[in-house]
């Protein structure tokens, strides 16, 4: 019998320790040492960086595994916390609580901007179920326009994604300029209540983050199980091998709109999230640059693992408040460096050191040359 006929099960039996182990370190974190060494504050910054690990763990499967760079997720990001913020705003602006308006039971930037009736189009975001369909639904259904029209003419790679960087700028400009409908640059602030729940105390806040790491997992987990599945080595085929995928008789384009709506449905969760947990939504977080921060996000914590993009959303984001609090001045220039940096020194993220540094001590030789030994008998 060939080596390779125990050697190979050895090394797929440690690569599943590995996983398995990644995601009990991450749940160990999250679930049991930041909820116990921070307080309810810093807590509350860190379920916020958990709402952008949403959209990194969608641009693991439409960039690492689907080959396909978004530079516009932060549009889906925005959708899905626009729509979650509607119904909260339209909450907190019943009739007794905006009385000193001259139209009460409208938002008070609505009334600022003369408007007299509420909007046909916010009526049905005055009831809950409508608001959490309309987080995924109104992101994947702009998601499916955009992708059905550009990958069935074969657009691809960096026409793609200047295509959704313009998206991102489009929706950022229509936003700050509708400010009667919107809320403009300010966006919609002053949100309170949900059901009658104070989402401002801090038993609400601790709550939020424990239903938002819940949430990411149920997403790590939904991502984790599209790859193992046929769908999943068709992703990597599609990324390696287009066109022998395409002649194989598959529908290559129809495989690029799937995974461009999940990540855009991944993200809107990651939007409503963060406006539960922050309490505002702007157009600050739809344009181009937070759409270009977030595949940094996937980057650094590498764009083929689902748990290195979590640690990576965290290390920048960790990076980014810290260097902003203690060198106000510098800190975009110590962001570029932390990101040039591990970019440069690992090239596949976190994820990548943890493959070649860590997971390699667990097993007593380099797993590498073990892989390419042929599943054959002698």
């Amino acid at each position: 019998m060939c080596p390779s006929k125990s050697i190979l099960p050895l090394l797929q039996r440690l690569r599943a320790g590995g996983e398995w182990a990644g995601y009990a370190l991450l749940a160990l974190v999250l679930l049991v040492a930041m909820p116990l060494a921070l307080d309810v504050f810093r807590l509350n910054l860190v379920g916020k960086y958990l709402s952008y690990a949403f959209v990194a763990v969608g641009l693991v499967m439409l960039w690492g595994y689907g080959g396909v760079l978004s530079l516009g997720q932060g549009v889906f990001f925005g959708l899905g916390g626009y729509a979650m913020a509607m119904f909260l705003k339209l909450e907190a602006s019943d009739p007794r609580s905006t009385a000193i308006q001259s139209t009460p039971g409208i938002p008070d930037f609505m009334d600022w901007n003369q408007l007299s009736a509420l909007p046909w189009w916010w009526e049905p975001f005055r009831h809950l179920p409508f608001a959490m369909a309309g987080v995924v639904a109104i992101p994947v259904l702009l998601a499916f326009v955009v992708s059905f029209a550009m990958f069935r003419r074969r657009v691809s790679g960096v026409y793609f994604a200047i295509i959704t960087q313009a998206v991102a700028l489009i929706l950022s400009v229509l936003i700050i300029g509708q400010q009667g409908y919107t809320g403009g640059v300010n966006g919609i602030t002053d949100l309170k209540t949900m059901l009658g729940w104070d989402i401002r105390t801090d038993s609400a806040r601790l709550n939020l983050y424990f239903v938002n790491v819940a949430l990411l997992f149920g997403a790590v987990a939904l991502c984790r199980w599209i790859q193992r599945s046929k769908l999943g080595v068709l992703l990597l085929a599609m990324r390696d091998k287009e066109d022998r995928v395409r002649f194989s008789g598959y529908d290559v384009a129809m495989f690029k709109v799937f995974v461009f709506c999940l990540a855009a449905a991944l993200s809107a969760i990651g939007g409503a999230m963060f406006t539960l947990q922050v309490g505002f939504m702007s157009p600050s977080f739809v344009g181009i640059v937070p759409s270009i921060e977030m595949v940094i996000f996937a980057a650094v914590g590498g764009r083929m693992s689902l748990v290195g993009a979590v640690w990576g959303t965290l290390l920048v984001n960790a990076g980014k408040t810290y260097f902003s609090e203690s060198f106000p001045d510098l800190w975009l220039f110590l962001m570029a460096a932390l990101f040039i940096g591990v970019v440069v020194a690992f090239p596949d993220g976190l994820a990548g050191l943890y493959r070649k540094y860590l997971a390699r001590r667990r097993a007593d030789d380099p797993p590498a040359p073990a892989e390419r030994i042929p599943a054959t008998t002698a």
